[in-house]
């Protein structure tokens, strides 16, 4: 006695086939919704006699869609999704004539309010600095609260440029994870760098105000005076820590590959708890 041919094994053939020719230029998200596209093709076109109907067709889809997880952004998206809400801040110590030894650092928007989170020693001294955003407009900022023993401060401007949004903060950070520090290294706006945590806990004497700061983030994405109080961001686009130094044995001002960040945990203290 002869088998009945399975209706559904020349489909299933054609569905190999076409996978296999596109499996390499397609990412795994592409390569998943084409999936998706070509069962939903073929059981239209060519569905198994008594087994489908309209309704298990989309059910199926549906279950499909449901299991495909999209890739992570990757760095330039993350980049571009944050640089909005960076910003460069800008003081003149008084008694200096204008231009000289301005003093220079980032920070992050985190709220619609006008709440910029940067480092306290970027603004220790002075009650007012100019907030200079992305697109190159400028506001006066107010010191509106500082935390010099976490060495973090809080900046407000009046209103905010319509394009920008306030950053993620989430706390949470392993060593090894990946991430990047986005700020204002020797006044180069919008600078973006990549490295992994190095350690957690560590201790860091911050030579502005003679702090020693506990608990700090200690990593290795390359940062500059002008990158203190700037992001640093894990990989799913979230403000883990605040860039607040660096440590180089030779005295000099650059960076070696030992820089810290204040957990974003700490801002608890002068801002809104963590959602």
């Amino acid at each position: 006695m002869e088998r009945e041919a399975d209706p559904v094994g020349p489909c299933c053939l054609m569905v190999s086939r076409l996978l296999q020719r596109y499996r390499t230029p397609l990412t795994a998200l592409g390569g998943a919704l084409l999936g998706v596209a070509i069962m939903l093709l073929v059981l239209q076109l060519d569905p198994p006699a008594g087994r489908y109907d309209d309704a298990d067709i989309q059910r199926l889809a549906d279950e499909r869609i449901e299991k495909i997880t999209p890739a992570p952004p990757v760095e330039p998206e993350i980049y571009a999704m944050l640089r909005p809400s960076v910003v460069q801040i800008t003081w003149q110590p008084a008694g200096l004539p204008a231009g000289q030894a301005t003093r220079t650092g980032s920070g992050v928007v985190v709220d619609l309010n006008g709440a910029i989170l940067t480092a306290y020693h970027v603004v220790a001294g002075t009650e007012t600095v100019t907030v200079q955003f992305f697109d190159g407009t400028t506001a006066p900022g107010t010191v509106a609260q500082t935390l010099p023993e976490r060495d973090l401060a809080v900046v407000r401007v009046r209103g905010l440029p319509s394009s920008v949004q306030p950053a993620t903060l989430s706390g949470g950070v392993r060593p090894g994870d990946k991430v990047l520090a986005i700020g204002s290294p020797f006044g180069l706006q919008g600078s973006v760098s990549e490295g992994i945590v190095s350690g957690l806990g560590r201790s860091f004497f911050v030579e502005e105000t003679q702090q020693v700061i506990q608990g700090m983030i200690q990593f290795d994405a390359a940062v500059n005076p002008g990158s203190s109080g700037g992001p640093l961001v894990d990989m799913n686009g979230r403000v883990i820590g605040i860039v607040s130094g660096i440590i180089n044995p030779t005295n000099a001002r650059v960076f070696i590959g030992l820089g810290f960040a204040v957990p974003i945990e700490a801002a608890g203290a002068i801002m809104a708890p963590l959602g």
